[in-house]
């Protein structure tokens, strides 16, 4: 606690042996933000800038991106600073404000993912409706949702923390997440069932929704022609390697948070960057190469750049 300023400090002791390696671990943490953030915008920006790419697919991709982009930046910079600095500290305040940026577009997430199987679902298995339902405007709605719910969600969440008394001034983790609740004196009932009403809500309900909307295209596509089933196959596997990518994450996550008194330091700190480290990066990997007409402007993009 520092008296002069009144502002309650979080000491994050999930790091292992930063004084030994904190170049190295900067170095790593450091490389794969910039590549996090170049991967994604270069693909945001091509959708941004081609006509062909303005298509309700390609602008909820933009969106997935510029999320995890956002997600990155609420995590990568605090760790490399954390890895130049001699005590690897967090006012609580900015725990909680990094706690509210992780969930509430872990949230989004999972909502834009349900929101692209929705276009999917529509694009194959109703084509002649798909210009009548999804309009510019659908498409808008479907981004506020996606956006403004998790958001909201979470406050109520972040606000109900920040009036709980700290008893414990250690957080056994790297940045805040659900591990903030250890830090309460006690733990509250309201938190607790507003949390599993927010999963549902955010988590579990736009899951088994797009679960059920890629069975439906899955047993139409198979009825169909050839062509039907090559289209549906060229759109909706990258969905689901980001939807299994995700998933991974969360889990991972909920692992750290329920089992992680179980695990070494070490295996814990290996378990929080798995739940970091890949899934932002993966996602423009895998749209930059499945998908089709974004493949093709990469490449161009890259072919022009090696003429220069």
């Amino acid at each position: 606690m520092d008296k002069e300023l009144n502002v309650t400090y979080i000491t994050l002791g999930g790091h292992v042996e930063v004084n030994k390696y904190r170049y190295l671990y900067f170095l790593i943490m450091f490389t794969v933000f910039i590549l996090i953030i170049c991967f994604n915008f270069t693909i945001v920006c091509l959708i941004w800038i081609h006509r062909n790419l303005h298509e309700p697919m390609y602008v909820f991709i933009a969106a997935l991106l510029l999320n995890s982009a956002v997600f990155s930046t609420a995590i990568y910079p605090k760790l490399c600073i954390d890895y130049l600095s001699e005590k690897q500290v967090i006012s609580y305040p900015a725990c909680l404000f990094q706690f509210y940026l992780l969930y509430s577009l872990s949230g989004s997430e999972f909502l834009l993912l349900a929101g692209m199987a929705y276009d999917r679902y529509v694009s194959i298995c109703k084509p002649l409706q798909y210009p009548t339902i999804m309009r510019k405007t659908t498409v808008n709605i479907f981004l506020g949702i996606a956006w403004l719910v998790p958001a909201c969600q979470t406050a109520v969440a972040v606000l109900l923390s920040a009036d709980m008394k700290i008893c414990n001034f250690t957080l056994n983790g790297i940045f805040c997440n659900n591990l903030i609740y250890s830090l309460h004196c006690v733990s509250s009932k309201t938190l607790s069932i507003f949390g599993i009403f927010a999963l549902l809500d955010v988590g579990l309900f736009p899951m088994l929704f797009i679960l059920f909307t890629y069975t439906r295209i899955l047993m139409i596509s198979y009825c169909s022609c050839r062509a039907v089933r090559k289209k549906a196959a060229q759109t909706c596997l990258p969905h689901l390697l980001v939807l299994i990518s995700f998933s991974i994450l969360c889990a991972y996550d909920i692992l750290i948070v329920r089992l992680g008194a179980n695990f070494s330091q070490t295996v814990r700190l290996i378990m929080t960057l798995q739940a970091v480290l890949y899934h932002p990066l993966l996602n423009p990997i895998i749209y930059g190469l499945k998908m089709k007409e974004i493949y093709k402007h990469l490449k161009r993009l890259f072919c022009q750049a090696k003429v220069i």
